[in-house]
């Protein structure tokens, strides 16, 4: 029924805009494109900020963790092929690392994280990678680092549709499709993504196949921008996702598991620029509801759900040229409830402050934020930062800023076990960057710490389980990225490799954290002539240990996975994209978390039209 229902959104917004076009005559206009989060790059000079391009995310699989995990330094504990995926960034928990969707904070309210597995990343326009702490800006869980999902409403481009569609191995399928309209006044911006795969690859146990792994996942989202004036801007985001996964099994004995999902997102903005002065009010509503069933043949399930209403207004001035100074104030409320959390309501509100200036080849910035909340006392937080070019080919970016992690709905309020007076994680951050650019060559080299007290973690009390303020942990480590790009005739040659050493060890036992790896590297190379193009993506990841004491008798072994991919671009009658992938090309046996076997050598081919 799903399939049906996605074919007939993409023939009917196709046959509307294909109409619309015929009709119209066409016009070469000067496209504008306005993102919903400003301040990602507005405050991120003295900060890593890296954005996947459209080749990146059209070559990944429909899964945010696939898309990362082999394009930057974020390793991933996956419990199989789209199962629970959680990310380590700079080896921090999956707690600490902030998702933001067109800047709102979208991670769980019950378990502080978001699954990587379940965000479809056909419907964003722009996937961005911040590295380091970002709670002045963002929020709770912005320690490691956040990720960005961004949509763009775009005016002056008249009518554009595209059309994605991917098959490969276990059945798996990956279809999307885009609608686009845009004039010098209205924009709107349609968009439709299914996923689905029967995954049952080979497992190297008695199962002989992994067994009860099926998913499936929809997401469809709507982008639409008006000009009031040439002074105020409004949009409107939305996004829905509904997805079931049925969990793998480990043995044959297992009961069968499932889990259903369905998230919803609403963003009202209006924007407005009076010379000097910026003004910014965002409205959100987002929704969060799950089901698990601990047994797929009966009927029986746990839930939990939860309401969240945001405001945030920013009001940004101008001081005099390259000085920027912006107030903001935000409230959330959020009402949950679940099979073991009885009806409780939360409030929080913010305030910050934001200042940067640019003088000539030195940028630096400062920001302060306090929230206010019944439920827990809030610490001061700010940034410092500072970016200095000292010629052409040397750059240094020095930052550092306080961070924190709000207990979450699981944490306070489990019924029989939850802790109300737990206090935030808190964490000191500092990091020295580095970047050097050499005709086509661009290398850069950062060294990061992070001093991160009161963890919570969940010890056992007599037969049950609590969450305490009890560990701290430091991390620290260095990132290394190169870049190369050559065009010679019509030939391109390109390189794009980085590596990461993270240390990230609990000062109580001296001893690394369990599943982060001391080491982890990505790369890829590629070749293009003319229409042809040829790509070969690797990713390395160290061994992780299994149990907190780090016996070397408990680790996952390291491993080593290689792609290649081969495309072709036709022009005529529109541009299409033929590519065909073999992914772990070399049959790496391999599992990032114990007992969860991935993949091995697979294939799969995808097409994208542009009409």
């Amino acid at each position: 029924m799903k399939q049906v229902y996605i074919v007939f959104c993409c023939l009917f917004f196709s046959g509307l805009v294909s109409s619309q076009t015929l009709t119209d005559s066409i016009q070469n206009l000067d496209e504008v494109i306005v993102l919903a989060d400003k301040n990602l790059k507005e405050f991120s000079n003295s900060q890593t900020l890296a954005t996947l391009a459209d080749s990146t995310i059209t070559r990944s699989g429909a899964s945010l963790t696939e898309l990362l995990s082999l394009n930057s330094a974020i390793h991933f504990k996956e419990n199989g092929l789209g199962m629970v995926s959680s990310p380590s960034f700079r080896g921090s928990t999956a707690q600490q690392t902030a998702v933001v969707w067109n800047g709102i904070n979208i991670n769980s309210q019950f378990n502080g994280q978001t699954d990587f597995n379940t965000v479809n990343i056909r419907n964003f326009d722009e996937v961005g990678i911040r590295s380091g702490g970002g709670s002045v800006l963002y929020g709770s869980g912005a320690i490691g680092g956040s990720i960005h999902l961004n949509n763009s409403v775009q005016f002056d481009a008249g009518f554009e549709n595209s059309f994605f569609t991917r098959l490969g191995s276990y059945d798996t399928q990956d279809v999307n499709y885009t609608g686009r309209f845009s004039n010098d006044k209205l924009s709107v911006n349609i968009s439709t993504s299914y996923s689905h795969s029967e995954n049952d690859y080979e497992v190297p146990t008695r199962l002989g196949r992994n067994q009860n792994g099926s998913f499936y996942n929809l997401g469809m989202s709507a982008n639409i921008g008006y000009k009031i004036n040439a002074n105020n801007l409004i949009k409107y985001y939305g996004y829905s996702y509904d997805g079931e996964r049925y969990f793998s099994l480990i043995s044959p004995t297992e009961t069968p598991t499932k889990y259903q999902d369905i998230n919803t997102r609403q963003l009202l903005e209006w924007e407005g620029t009076y010379g000097k002065v910026s003004s910014n009010l965002k409205l959100a509503y987002l929704t969060e509801r799950y089901k698990y069933f601990s047994n797929t043949g009966l009927d029986n399930y746990t839930f939990g759900e939860a309401n969240t209403v945001v405001g945030k207004y920013q009001l940004g001035y101008r001081i005099f040229a390259g000085a920027y100074l912006q107030g903001m104030a935000d409230i959330t409320h959020t009402a949950g409830e679940g099979s073991s959390i009885n009806e409780t309501k939360r409030t929080i509100s913010g305030f910050s402050l934001l200042f940067k200036q640019q003088l000539k080849k030195l940028i630096y910035e400062a920001s302060l934020r306090q929230e206010i909340t019944e439920n827990y006392e809030s610490p001061l937080l700010y940034n410092l930062g500072l970016r200095y070019k000292f010629n052409s080919w040397y750059t240094l970016k020095l930052n550092g800023s306080k961070n924190f992690r709000i207990p979450t709905y699981n944490d306070l309020y489990w019924a029989g076990s939850g802790n109300v007076t737990l206090k935030p994680e808190m964490a000191y951050q500092f990091e020295l960057g580095n970047e050097f650019q050499f005709g086509d060559v661009k290398v850069s080299l950062l060294g990061f710490y992070n001093d991160i007290t009161d963890m919570i973690r969940w010890l056992p009390s007599g037969s049950l389980w609590n969450p305490v303020n009890t560990d701290h942990v430091l991390t620290y480590g260095l990132e290394t990225q190169l870049q190369f790009s050559k065009q010679i005739g019509d030939h391109h040659i390109g390189l794009n490799a980085s590596y990461s050493y993270t240390k990230s060890e609990n000062q109580e036992t001296e001893k690394q954290l369990t599943y982060v790896p001391y080491h982890k590297g990505a790369g890829i190379v590629s070749y293009q002539f003319r229409q042809w193009s040829m790509y070969w993506q690797s990713m390395y990841t160290g061994e992780v240990f299994i149990f907190s004491d780090n016996n070397p008798r408990y680790i996952l072994e390291d491993y080593f996975i290689n792609n290649l991919g081969v495309e072709y671009q036709f022009h005529k009658p529109f541009p299409i994209q033929l590519g065909v992938q073999v992914k772990n090309i070399l049959n790496e046996t391999y599992q990032s978390v114990a007992n969860r076997y991935m993949p091995g050598i697979n294939y799969n081919f995808y097409l994208n039209f542009n009409f």
